[in-house]
């Protein structure tokens, strides 16, 4: 039944029969007509752009909703303009890290004490304090690993692989105690002990600061060179957090070679291997840089070598009181570098080298 007001045919039914265009709509539209008065001007089109930052008014006063958006740009431009400026008056500097103590080191030279056994180098250590002794790297053993009060276990494990390794390319490599080689424990150390380092190689003194025999063993190869590749070696690792920041590792080893004449000097039958003895105490410290890159920082190494005569200068190379030499006048007391425990420290530059227990029936005959 119609109702009053409907179309004769009744309403149409149509797609948009459900769209409601109501004010909000209509404020909304991005077009606005103008009205009759306005059309009525020269040139004018019947419809006007509406801005994007104008509301539903026909006089362009911006919305509520225009006013939230533009205020919320100007914040985010404050902000950037603030971030910049901020940048540029107070730039970021990162914490002023702590640079590597330069390396001390003491070298004492220990004179024979008795004329120097000669054979070959199997019945030597089989009748030393080094019979026992295993030889290379397996000599080198590490201490149980615990975590410390700043560093977990396996840091811990991390510093102690690196200071083997330096142990083993600063006493074991054959180049470099041959003398031939320094980059094996360069490349070990921090970048800036690099410098010391390497004046140290170029230009050996000693200084406590300068002497290659610190850093490394080698041989003065105008003097001796090794005749067993088989080093003995015995002795101990520890470590301990220093600072938060720090690990320190103290190692105390003692290394065992077999040496001869040096062809070059070596008379005609007088090539007779004999040991020469080398007691190494350092102090590396590693902070976390350093774990990462797998480096070390040398703080200290106290080392005593020999039989060496106390007038040879031992900072570039060490020159061993070879096979036959008799002993030098006696001087300060005597050193035992096979002893356990702390090394005793000679006041003196020279010490005087213990003569060493017999280990078995018949030890090799005097050169």
């Amino acid at each position: 039944m119609a109702v009053p007001g409907d179309p004769p045919d009744g309403t149409p039914e149509d797609e948009y029969r459900s769209v409601v265009f109501d004010e909000d709509f209509v404020r909304a539209a991005r077009l606005q007509e103008f009205s009759a008065q306005e059309r009525m001007g020269e040139h004018a089109r019947a419809v006007r752009s509406r801005s994007l930052w104008s509301g539903g008014r026909g006089d362009g006063t911006p919305s509520r909703r225009s006013r939230q958006g533009l205020l919320l740009v100007l914040l985010i431009a404050l902000a950037f303009a603030g971030a910049v400026f901020m940048g540029v008056r107070t730039p970021y500097v990162p914490p002023a890290g702590t640079r590597p103590e330069p390396l001390t080191s003491t070298v004492v030279p220990l004179a024979a004490s008795r004329t120097v056994p000669g054979g070959r180098p199997s019945e030597l250590y089989a009748h030393s304090p080094a019979a026992e002794y295993r030889v290379g790297a397996a000599g080198i053993t590490l201490p149980a690993v615990r975590r410390t009060g700043h560093f977990t276990d396996g840091q811990v494990l991390t510093a102690l692989s690196i200071a083997k390794d330096y142990l083993v390319q600063s006493s074991l490599e054959p180049d470099v105690v041959a003398g031939s080689a320094v980059r094996p424990v360069r490349v070990l150390l921090d970048p800036d002990q690099v410098q010391q380092f390497d004046r140290s190689m170029t230009s050996p003194a000693g200084d406590g600061r300068h002497a290659a025999t610190g850093w490394l063993v080698r041989f003065d190869p105008a003097t001796a060179e090794v005749a067993d590749s088989r080093v003995r070696v015995s002795g101990t690792l520890a470590f301990e957090e220093v600072t938060p920041d720090a690990l320190e590792v103290t190692t105390d080893h003692t290394f065992v070679y077999a040496v001869r004449p040096a062809k070059a000097t070596s008379p005609s039958g007088l090539d007779e291997a004999s040991l020469f003895t080398v007691r190494r105490e350092l102090r590396l410290r590693f902070d976390r840089d350093d774990l990462v890159a797998r480096r070390a920082e040398l703080r200290s190494a106290y080392v005593m070598a020999g039989p060496q005569a106390c007038s040879a200068e031992t900072a570039d190379g060490f020159r061993p009181q070879l096979a036959g030499a008799q002993p030098t006048t006696v001087g300060p007391a005597a050193s035992d570098p096979y002893a356990s425990g702390q090394p005793h420290r000679t006041a003196g530059l020279c010490g005087v080298l213990a003569e060493p227990e017999p280990q078995g029936t018949d030890p090799p005959p005097a050169g």
